[in-house]
């Protein structure tokens, strides 16, 4: 069995990749693949994650096993096989490339073809440069401007700094706080 993945980013609009691979490779042979197609380095660090119809992350593979202090038990690319994790077709990947700032890339699995077979992963659709793998924070610095926090920013002309008093926080002074909680203060 086949698996065909689509590949996008939202950070570059012409970008699309599409992998074709066989069911029974793992998790880090489909790494290798988009980390070739793409030009990543792959001793970056990198996670696929499994998620529902809506983009949310459900199930986390990791390139390393990391330590963790969940009950959850790790799961690392090398030791899942893809078809143990995806059965249907539109399922939905997250691919984060950059850990920093949590940059991925989008992957769905467009289309199971049964009974065929292959010995390596393929590219078989590559259309527009890949992201940059990451982020050059000097140059996010220099490029970013600085927010504007005046009244327009709250969303309202009129608001006024001036009118905040304590009328709304009356009573806070009252409250007690045991030994531990002020620790924490």
């Amino acid at each position: 069995m086949i698996f065909r993945f689509v590949i996008i980013s939202d950070e570059v609009e012409n970008f699309k990749r599409e992998i074709k691979i066989d069911a029974d490779d793992t998790f880090l042979d489909l790494f290798k693949a988009i980390v070739s197609c793409t030009g990543f380095d792959e001793n970056e660090m990198a996670s696929f994650f499994i998620c529902d119809d809506n983009w949310r992350k459900k199930q986390e593979i990791t390139l390393v096993e990391m330590d963790t202090y969940s009950d959850e038990d790790p799961y690392t690319m090398e030791e899942c096989v893809l078809n143990d994790y995806l059965e249907d077709e539109k399922q939905k990947l997250l691919f984060v490339f950059d850990y920093l700032t949590e940059r991925a890339l989008f992957i769905e699995l467009s289309e199971i073809i049964t009974g065929k077979n292959l010995k390596k992963p393929l590219c078989t659709l590559s259309i527009g440069e890949a992201p940059k793998q990451s982020l050059d924070f000097d140059e996010m610095a220099s490029s970013t401007t600085s927010l504007d926090v005046d009244e327009s920013f709250f969303g309202d002309e009129s608001y006024d700094l001036e009118e905040l008093d304590k009328e709304g926080f009356e009573g806070l002074d009252d409250i007690e706080i045991s030994a531990e909680e002020s620790d924490l203060y």
